[in-house]
């Protein structure tokens, strides 16, 4: 049920709260510097800045619905029943509020501290934007018993704002549909899985809220609804998913500190990995920052205390315990909610906020270790599961020693079998992980030695998903892996440690090939997350297909453009038919030779590289726990569902 005009209090947010920065500028000639690229990202971005003003009404008590809608062409319709964007003038800049916001650049309410307690960023900057890189872009706006109505087309205004009709006077809510420019994104088409995990994440982080995405493409149609009324209890259970847990109840905290608002869900598993998300004002902080931690000290602080005035002590000799300890199987998500959030770090997702660490810690310390001592059962489960944790650092230290190097300066102890590069300077460098002896001596006599250096890999690694820290190090292409990279593990991990800022994992096309790569990206993504942030872990792309008749060859990706080429070269029905064109079907990189392999794959003028990114960290944690863990359940019905998209597969 939509609340009344005066329950919204509209009086407060008006046209005169818009504080204007600067104008629209250079967005359509440099759209790369405010959605981060032209691709599929800077596509979706264009959704999550519209539904991120939605979101921002329903922080500040006005809205409780927001629905997303892919229409057929790719265009998209956000709606929500706020209390509307401002219409009446502006008393400065002498237009309507909502051209205001369209259309000038830092223009918008989150600038004025009155009208938003706190927002996910100012995002007055992104309606516009949004506006300047759409072909097309309509606003209905139901405020004042009027439905008001404007449209624009890139960026500038076509329509003047005008009264479409009558509206109840409880109806109040603003829908925007837009259309995305073809003349700016070489990617015009969106991908519903990843609006669909981040409207879900959106709802687990604002209890309460009712968000709709809508699917109304031909042979695509489907709909979905996300409500958590449990918020981040809910998010933690959805992170979990099939894991054994230590205890039924997710401990949830939920108040308000120095300003700040602090809501925390955390709950152990058996497993070994630690999982723990962090968000400011709906942000998702990659980089963690002062909120994260403060709960994390806060966290081994208290575990420590409990265990020091218990009879914990006495049974254990290693009775002080670390982070990673206490945060081993660990699955925890912390929102705060700041009034002016500080970012930093490269890509401006690290909270600098000083007081958010101490409200946090504050908090965490206070009311986790009075549910401790209320739940005597859990907390022992915790502390059981820490201290075989620590047991298991100790044996890890000794198997890490094996990993260290004595010296950016010394290469004496980097593994045998690694090829390395002559130059030093890692920003030039890069280092492939390569399957099997065979290709791995192939790429050593095809790479250019001055920057690539060849790392083979013998046989499938340990699949870290299943393994405690200890085992993962005493496998012998882990530590191999480590040696090479040279940034260390987990707590120890440096980048500036990297002796390579390319790190290419290059395996053969088919099954097998898949699953190495798998367990690698596993890998790096729970033991060295950071590598994949720095965006220095990238995937090979060997071509499948090599095309030739007489002197002339050339190589396929894909099997449509393998028709292509063969259909170029005079006939041939993709299997080598007619008109003396032969066809070979790669199965292993082991079938090239080293010019050949240099050519297609190796060589930067000439190769594809897949750069792996960390968009989604709770999409991407769910796959990894589903096709690498304990579970056989979820990975049939991941298999059985996603079946159908897998090509190349070897019979």
């Amino acid at each position: 049920m939509a609340k009344t005009t005066d329950e919204r209090d509209t009086k407060a947010y008006d046209a005169g709260q818009i504080q204007v920065l600067k104008g629209l500028e250079a967005v359509r000639k440099r759209p790369g510097m405010y959605i981060g690229s032209t691709s599929e990202r800077g596509l979706h971005h264009l959704v999550y800045e519209v539904v991120d003003n939605s979101i921002d009404e329903a922080l500040a008590g006005h809205a409780d619905r927001i629905a997303v809608i892919i229409h057929h062409d790719n265009s998209i319709t956000v709606d929500d029943n706020g209390r509307g964007i401002p219409v009446d003038i502006h008393p400065v800049e002498k237009m309507p509020g909502v051209e205001l916001a369209m259309t000038v650049l830092h223009a918008g309410g989150k600038f004025d501290k009155n009208s938003y307690k706190v927002s996910g960023g100012l995002h007055g900057v992104g309606v516009s934007v949004v506006n300047a890189l759409s072909e097309q872009l309509k606003v209905w706006i139901k405020r004042g018993g009027n439905e008001h109505y404007m449209d624009f087309v890139r960026g500038d205004t076509r329509s003047k704002l005008k009264v479409l009709g009558k509206v109840s006077g409880k109806e109040t809510g603003t829908k925007v549909w837009f259309k995305p420019d073809a003349q700016i994104f070489s990617v015009l088409t969106y991908n519903y899985g990843t609006l669909q995990a981040r409207l879900r994440e959106l709802s687990f982080l604002n209890k309460g809220v009712t968000i709709t995405l809508k699917d109304e493409r031909p042979g695509e149609e489907k709909e979905e609804t996300f409500h958590a009324k449990g918020g981040l209890r809910e998010m933690v259970q959805h992170l979990n998913g099939s894991k054994k847990t230590l205890h039924n109840e997710v401990i949830y905290l939920e108040t308000e500190k120095d300003d700040i608002g602090i809501e925390l869900a955390m709950q152990y598993n058996d497993g070994y990995s630690e999982n723990v998300f962090s968000f400011v004002n709906n942000i998702n902080t990659h980089e963690g920052g002062t909120h994260l931690t403060g709960f994390k000290s806060a966290l081994t602080r208290v575990i420590n205390q409990y265990i020091q005035k218990s009879s914990l002590a006495k049974k254990d000799k290693e009775t002080t315990l670390t982070g990673d300890d206490v945060r081993e199987g660990l699955t925890a998500v912390l929102s705060v909610k700041v009034r002016e959030p500080q970012f930093e770090g490269q890509t401006k997702t690290k909270l600098g906020n000083s007081e958010a660490e101490s409200a946090v810690k504050s908090v965490v310390n206070d009311l986790l270790g009075s549910y401790l001592d209320e739940h005597p059962r859990v907390a022992n489960a915790i502390i059981d599961k820490a201290m075989s944790a620590a047991r298991a650092r100790e044996a890890a230290r000794k198997a890490r020693d094996l990993t260290r190097k004595k010296s950016a300066l010394d290469v004496g102890n980097l593994p045998g079998k690694l090829a390395d590069c002559s130059l030093s300077d890692p920003t030039m460098c890069e280092i492939y992980l390569v399957e099997g002896d065979s290709a791995g001596g192939s790429a050593k006599q095809g790479r250019d030695r001055a920057f690539q250096a060849i790392l083979p890999l013998r046989g499938k690694i340990i699949n870290v998903e299943k393994a405690r820290i200890d085992k993962v190090l005493s496998n012998e292409e882990i530590r191999t892996i480590i040696t090479a990279i040279g940034a260390g593990i987990k707590e120890e991990f440096r980048l500036d440690g990297t002796r390579y800022h390319k790190i290419i994992i290059m395996t053969d096309a088919d099954v097998d090939g898949a699953h190495i790569r798998t367990l690698l990206l596993t890998f790096f993504f729970r033991q060295m997350p950071e590598l994949i942030d720095a965006g220095f872990v990238y995937i090979a792309q060997p071509p499948l297909f090599r095309v030739a008749k007489g002197k002339e060859e050339y190589y396929a990706y894909d099997m449509a453009e393998r028709d292509e080429i063969a259909k170029r070269l005079g006939g041939g029905n993709g299997n080598g038919d007619g008109k003396g064109i032969n066809i070979q079907r790669y199965k292993g990189l082991g079938e090239m030779n080293p010019e050949q392999l240099w050519r297609t794959t190796m060589d930067p003028e000439h190769r594809t590289l897949l750069k792996v990114s960390m968009e989604d960290a709770v999409l991407a944690d769910n796959i990894f726990q589903t096709l690498m863990g304990d579970d056989v359940e979820p990975r049939r019905v991941f298999i059985e569902q996603n079946a159908r998209f897998a090509s190349n597969l070897d019979v």
